[in-house]
């Protein structure tokens, strides 16, 4: 996972800790607590946004007890050239383990206006990037050329059943120890929630109306949060869109079986796209060919490594995964696939490998996505997990294992489950929500995207049809992007269709030329530009999304 975080001004929030409201964890009904009143510091420029921070308990149900969090804030204000101000609108990446510090600029690119009637609010949740504490664990947990995923072994299962464990040790005595109790998704729109409480407050002293509503821009896991936040505080819904969704139902072990499957169809449609452009990749115009080749060549690297014996078929996988989870970069990566096979060049997918995943701020984005991940919901038993994975890799092997020891560590991990939220819909009544999802997204199958639309009965879906790329939407696609604007603008959805079925159908981001192969990143579409869509993009990419 790929990340950059935002540099944010350190500034001091003294808020009162007296109380606060209190969810049950048993009910999820919404409880009045001991007063509680947050705060948000003076806002202070910091490059093209302004920042702050935020103060909120460690723990809320002992919010007394002098244990803290500092969220890491930034703002883009609204332009009151735009016309009349609507309110905040919160944006997360998505993950878990994204910094949302970054995203505020990301109104600038949807259509027309609307968006800029808004303050645009990004954050780093609890453990993430700027806000402290920040969870890291091990940053060189990753390597080179690591044993293979598949354990055809004994030995070779017992490595990483150690290893995976290993991370969760280490985990477990970092300075941020104490976080790992509280990092559920709970937590996190109960932060959100507080948040909103603090910019209510802020509001007269701005000269601002007072935030009764919350609004939210969610990406890919941030769906999740989202829809988290709309079940505990139903009645502050204000507009939400919710791209590349996650499934409440099967979030999460049962989603990473899905995903499993769906990435391994998507290798294969990339291999057919590399095939139909034979004159550029001269790899064959079979993609089942090539595909055949790649499993031959995971052998081969077992044994002999390239990259100065680097990459072996773990990074090769890690490398070639961002081709199933979006198209923006096929081109570059159909270039440096190319280079292996024919040239025998693992540089350029060694580089792509560790670009995402080694170093310090990919360290803290894993160990938050398996800090929310393992207290959200408890993981099977090793037995189940071995058994389960070894179903799913008979059919669809590209990532069986990978994304199995990605989630190990929580087998082991040392804070307990919260269990997960259950989403329902009730008290949203038809309360408008836009969800928006490719359908062949494999990071969130589309599947997800069709059951919370039937739990959110105002909601409406829209496709991009035969699209393969996760979480994509400002990319450019006109009959996506202008929904987007009007529903911020308005409130307006696409009409409700009736069935289990989208309510409008777009096209997919399109494809890149494969002439653009050997270039850093293929610029496809208009939209968000592609050092911030690379950026964007680099959260996401890890197990859920």
């Amino acid at each position: 996972m790929k990340r950059v975080v935002a540099a944010l001004a350190a500034v001091v929030l003294v808020g009162s800790l007296a109380g606060l409201t209190n969810v049950a964890a048993a009910s999820d009904q919404v409880k009045a607590g001991p007063a509680f009143t947050p705060t948000v510091a003076a806002w202070k420029n910091c490059g093209d946004l302004q920042c702050s921070t935020l103060t909120v308990p460690m723990d809320y149900a002992h919010p007394d007890n002098g244990k803290t969090v500092k969220l890491a804030i930034t703002r883009l204000a609204a332009d009151p050239l735009a016309g009349a101000y609507a309110g905040i609108m919160v944006v997360n990446p998505g993950g878990p383990g994204g910094a949302g510090t970054p995203y505020p600029v990301l109104r600038e690119y949807v259509p027309g206006t609307a968006a800029k009637r808004y303050d645009w609010i990004g954050f780093d949740p609890r453990g993430v990037g700027a806000s402290t504490p920040a969870l890291h664990c091990n940053a060189n947990y990753f390597g080179n050329n690591r044993p293979n995923f598949v354990p055809k072994t004994k030995k070779l299962k017992a490595y990483w059943f150690k290893k995976t464990a290993g991370y969760a040790t280490a985990c477990s005595k970092s300075t941020a120890k104490d976080l790992l109790p509280f990092m559920t998704t709970r937590d996190s729109a109960r932060d959100m929630e507080t948040l909103r409480q603090a910019l209510h407050d802020a509001a007269p002293a701005l000269n601002k109306p007072a935030v009764e509503k919350f609004n939210f821009y969610g990406f890919s896991y941030g769906t999740y949060l989202g829809a988290v936040y709309a079940t505990l505080y139903p009645s502050k819904v204000g507009r939400f869109v919710l791209d590349g969704v996650v499934d409440p139902a099967r979030y999460w072990y049962g989603s990473n079986f899905d995903q499993s499957k769906a990435f391994d169809k998507n290798i294969n449609i990339f291999f057919r796209w590399m095939a139909k452009h034979d004159k550029v990749f001269h790899l064959g115009k079979n993609g089942s060919k090539i595909r055949a080749g790649y499993n031959k060549l995971l052998k081969k690297l077992d044994k002999h490594p390239k990259a100065g014996g680097r990459l072996g078929p773990d990074e090769l996988t890690d490398a070639m995964l961002s081709a199933g989870y979006y198209v923006y970069d096929w081109a570059s990566i159909g270039s440096a696939y190319s280079k292996l096979v024919r040239k025998g060049q693992g540089y350029p997918l060694y580089s792509m490998y560790r670009s995402g995943n080694q170093g310090a701020d990919n360290d803290n984005g894993y160990a938050v996505y398996l800090g929310v991940q393992c207290t959200d919901q408890r993981r099977p038993s090793k037995g189940k997990q071995v058994k389960d994975t070894w179903r799913v890799h008979k059919k669809a092997p590209f990532l069986a294992w990978d994304n199995t020891w990605y989630n190990m560590p929580c087998l082991t991990w040392r804070a307990p489950s919260r269990g997960k939220v259950p989403i329902t819909g009730a008290g949203l009544g038809a309360t408008k929500i836009l969800l928006i999802s490719e359908t062949k997204d494999a990071a969130t199958p589309y599947s997800g995207a069709l059951n919370l639309r039937n739990i959110f009965k105002g909601s409406a879906l829209i496709a991009g049809v035969g699209g393969t790329t996760h979480a994509g939407s400002l990319s450019g696609v006109a009959c996506v992007d202008n929904r987007i604007a009007s529903y911020l603008a308005t409130g307006a959805l696409p009409t409700r269709q009736s069935g289990r079925r989208s309510d409008l159908n777009c096209p997919a981001v399109p494809r890149p030329p494969a002439s653009s192969a050997g270039r850093s990143t293929a610029k496809v579409s208009t939209g968000v530009p592609t050092g911030l869509r690379a950026l964007l993009t680099g959260t996401q990419r890890i197990s859920l999304g």
